[in-house]
């Protein structure tokens, strides 16, 4: 049946000005959707409603995109991997640590995966893993997600199991054709298996063309290798030809550490983005995830300085991830910088935790850090891209705006919380202050799934007591996979002495 909900005299609604391509405040207007879809934002709707919404003293917002996420393996590294980085593998964590816990070594299909989780070098505990995922999930709903992107290898049950979530879910079942490993833990070592690489690839296929069939308006598909050094050429080739025939974007992990990038080098005598550039996948259906090790970023010596031309030029766009990288020291450099040469920049929590409005206040104030620059990077800029940008780079001109036509994905903010206080600049306040407190309620295409800060479709003290017994699991392995073979404690060690 159809049903009209109308939130009513908000105080503030961040709306959009289409003619000039950005959001706007707007004071005292109505939102009102329809049937899942917005049809009015703004003063004067005159119409009649089956729900009404007090919007007096609440800031109503666009529901945020995040276009890179790995909601099942991120959790599980919560109190292990924000200080521990590998100081002779450019501070990264990749090749030594979120492999003993977080992630399999290796990509399986998903016949593999079953066979191999009593394997310690492909270990694989499923229930940890969908408990990792209520997490995150949840942490993006309280944060004011309505869409985002699950970067993960495939598994039985996805279909059903965003569903269930109530979001709006980007299904991007990764694949590569091998996976690195060190010996030593000052050098990156490399073992491929072609075949299982084009098995996953075909598995992952499937899965996308089932999601293009399905009825739900709220599940699409990605195509997504996994990483540019752990992919074949004629692989990264065979699915860009896939995305395009399919109309999906395409993303990869790419420049997004500095072995990666001396690895290119090594073989290719290209960087990262000029590889890509060479293979014809930079394209305006392709998101770079990461893209901070460019040729003139200051950790690498370079002789040219053409990568940004290069992703601007193609209209490929960049999946920015910052919080993850500031743990090891690393910055982007700089937000302001990538935008002013015409690069489209969504935001993504790459880690945990996947709180969204923590991942703008981060991009906004390292931008500026970067830059050494107060005005490189504002408030506006990262909110853009953590909706409009988010959305346009993944093919979506419905989401990310509040705007006639849109998708009704909604965000209530309480302008009474204590943190948004005293309200003069309610987008500042929400980003650099408030962050996810005051969020109150949250749809997605009309359909309530926060309500008075709660969410409604996660059990989140079931998943957490599951994502705590399935970590101590996988801590008890890490000296059967760790190249020293330390224990937990020795390669995770605690912020503080137990005594």
């Amino acid at each position: 049946m159809s049903s009209t909900t109308w939130i009513r005299n908000a105080s503030w609604v961040v709306g959009w000005d289409a003619a000039r391509d950005r959001h706007v405040y707007m004071r005292d207007a109505d939102v009102v959707f329809r049937d899942g879809v917005l049809v009015h934002v703004g003063r004067g709707y005159a119409g009649s409603a089956d729900v009404i919404v007090e919007g007096k003293d609440r800031l109503i917002l666009p529901g945020f995109v995040n276009i890179h996420s790995h909601p099942t393996s991120e959790p599980l590294l919560r109190g292990l991997t924000e200080e521990t980085k590998s100081r002779k593998l450019g501070m990264s964590t990749l090749y030594e640590y979120t492999v003993l816990v977080g992630r399999s070594n290796y990509t399986t299909t998903l016949a593999e995966s079953q066979a191999a989780r009593d394997n310690p070098q492909i270990y694989q505990d499923d229930d940890a893993r969908m408990a990792a995922g209520q997490i995150a999930m949840w942490e993006m709903l309280k944060s004011g997600v309505t869409t985002f992107v699950d970067y993960s290898p495939n598994r039985a049950g996805w279909i059903d199991e965003a569903l269930a979530t109530g979001m709006r879910v980007c299904l991007a079942p990764s694949f590569r054709s091998g996976y690195w490993y060190t010996r030593n833990g000052h050098e990156v070592l490399y073992a491929f298996d072609e075949a299982a690489g084009r098995r996953a690839f075909d598995e992952a296929l499937a899965l996308l063309d089932q999601v293009a069939r399905h009825p739900s308006d709220r599940l699409f598909g990605m195509v997504a290798p996994g990483q540019i050094d752990t992919c074949t050429a004629d692989l990264l080739q065979d699915a860009r030809d896939a995305s395009r025939e399919r109309g999906l974007p395409m993303t990869l992990h790419a420049a997004q550490s500095v072995v990666e990038f001396r690895e290119m080098v090594r073989r290719h005598g290209k960087t990262p983005i000029e590889w890509l550039e060479s293979l014809g996948l930079l394209a305006p259906n392709f998101i770079i995830g990461h893209a901070i090790f460019i040729d003139e970023h200051s950790w690498i010596a370079w002789p040219e300085k053409r990568d940004l031309g290069r992703n601007a030029d193609s209209g490929s766009h960049v999946a920015h991830c910052p919080h993850n990288f500031v743990r090891g020291g690393v910055v982007l450099q700089d937000f302001g910088r990538y935008r002013a040469a015409g690069i489209n920049i969504g935001l993504g929590t790459d880690t945990y935790p996947h709180n969204f409005v923590d991942e703008m206040r981060w991009a906004a104030i390292l931008g500026k850090v970067a830059a050494r620059d107060a005005h490189a990077t504002k408030v506006e800029d990262v909110f853009h891209a953590g909706t409009v940008g988010g959305a346009r780079a993944l093919q979506r001109d419905d989401i990310g705006r509040l705007a006639p036509g849109c998708k009704a994905d909604v965000v209530v903010v309480d302008c009474n919380h204590p943190m948004m206080q005293p309200l003069r600049d309610p987008l500042r306040s929400f980003i650099f202050s408030a962050l996810e407190r005051p969020i109150t309620d949250v749809y997605v295409g009309g359909r309530q799934v926060v309500r008075g800060g709660e969410v409604l479709t996660i059990d989140v003290t079931r998943a957490g007591a599951i994502l705590t017994a399935g970590q101590q699991r996988a801590l008890e392995r890490v000296p059967d996979k760790d190249w020293a073979g330390r224990t937990a404690d020795e390669a995770f060690p605690l912020a503080l002495e137990t005594v």
